[in-house]
């Protein structure tokens, strides 16, 4: 089987390995990775990434000259990638940029007019019903006529599809895996000493934007209840709320209890996580976000989810989209925007430390079991066999 793939996501070595893992399920598997040549990623890093080729034997990374450097929707392919399609001659092609995507359309188009007869795919996380306007409602519905699989990365996702008339196979499946070699249980002792966290002080932890759909001030609030317990919070990433979060520690004097952590690289993030007791994901749904397609915002899946279980620490999370489905058994829910539900599940887990190794346990076994590399990668393929039986 030979599997073509393409989307600005795998610019990230470390974003490669559910591809890698499925690459060595069989012998007869073979994965090409189309990268755009260049890509900006934006956010926190503010360079320009010049993609390398790859080739680790059946496994291949192949940056294509490309258009748009920014916007994922816009993204297309110059004409490398006819030439690719032409020697590659894929039984799978699997654009990973949404259902409006520009390149999918364009890789639907040369399978078509080259003669390939491969089946496309695609990956989607959006999650928000949405209404369209020509051309872009006929780009979506160009995309999905001509779609033999379709891959959402949460239930509501899956629900949206079928709303938008797809009829197709569904699986539901996270875009990225965890790497359980490098996201695992281990001491963290020089940090402990770096950031002044003593052994007996509950360390929470928030991972990622500092944006107020993340529900960061919701955490806030959260936290002036607990002023009276022993507690540290570690806040890791940037964003437009720092110096609001930063002009609330300095009003409550808790330069000492709140640390701020500036953007780690992403194989450095299970050292930030091995630190903590609670991981907290409390994200909000907003509707004051606005693409080119759509309106609206709500978690998709929480990545940094599946990381922390992988190192068993425990979870809490709002009911914001994905994340109730995503920790099931493995932590604990509130509703999103709720800082006294919020501030319930903290204290349970500094009250009950029992019960906490109990959820983490659970945790660890449910991202062993689901949420690897490995374990997604076998997944895709059973549902990539599926489309070509079809």
């Amino acid at each position: 089987m030979k599997i073509l793939v393409a989307s600005h996501t795998y610019i990230v070595d470390l974003n490669r390995d559910k591809f890698r893992e499925l690459a060595q399920l069989a012998p007869d598997i073979e994965v090409t990775v189309v990268v755009p040549e260049r890509w900006q990623p934006g956010g926190v890093q503010k360079k320009t990434i010049v993609s390398e080729p790859l080739d680790e034997g059946n496994f291949h990374i192949v940056p294509v000259p490309n258009f748009s450097q920014n916007q994922q929707g816009l993204l297309t392919f110059k004409w490398g990638i006819v030439s690719l399609l032409r020697r590659f001659k894929p039984d799978i092609i699997h654009v990973e940029q949404g259902a409006k995507g520009l390149a999918y359309a364009q890789l639907i188009t040369l399978n078509k007019l080259l003669g390939l007869k491969a089946k496309n795919t695609f990956f989607t996380w959006w999650n928000i019903p949405y209404t369209l306007k020509w051309p872009v409602s006929w780009l979506e519905a160009y995309n999905l006529g001509n779609t033999h699989g379709a891959i959402p990365g949460n239930k509501d996702g899956a629900d949206i599809l079928r709303d938008r008339g797809y009829k197709g196979p569904i699986e539901i499946l996270p875009q990225l895996g965890v790497n359980e070699t490098l996201f695992r249980p281990q001491e963290q002792t020089e940090l402990r000493a770096k950031y002044g966290i003593a052994a007996d002080e509950f360390t929470i932890g928030f991972i990622g934007r500092f944006v107020e759909e993340k529900g960061l001030l919701t955490l806030a609030r959260a936290l002036e209840g607990m002023a009276d317990r022993r507690w540290k919070c570690v806040l890791l990433g940037r964003g437009p709320l720092r110096e609001q979060l930063e002009t609330w520690v300095a009003d409550r004097g808790w330069r000492d209890r709140v640390l701020f952590v500036e953007s780690v690289p992403h194989d450095e993030v299970y050292r930030y996580i091995n630190l903590l007791d609670t991981m907290v994901l409390p994200s909000e749904t907003t509707y004051k976000l606005k693409t080119l397609s759509s309106v609206g915002w709500k978690e998709q899946f929480g990545h940094v989810l599946i990381e922390a279980m992988a190192c068993k620490v425990p979870l809490v999370g709002s009911d914001s989209g994905e994340i109730p489905y995503v920790i099931d058994e493995a932590g604990l829910t509130f509703p999103e925007g709720d800082a006294d539900k919020l501030r319930q599940c903290l204290l349970r887990y500094l009250d009950d430390p029992d019960f906490a190794r109990e959820r983490a346990e659970l945790g660890y076994t449910r991202a062993m079991e689901k949420y690897t590399n490995r374990a997604i990668a076998q997944q895709q393929l059973d549902f990539y066999r599926q489309v070509l039986a079809a």
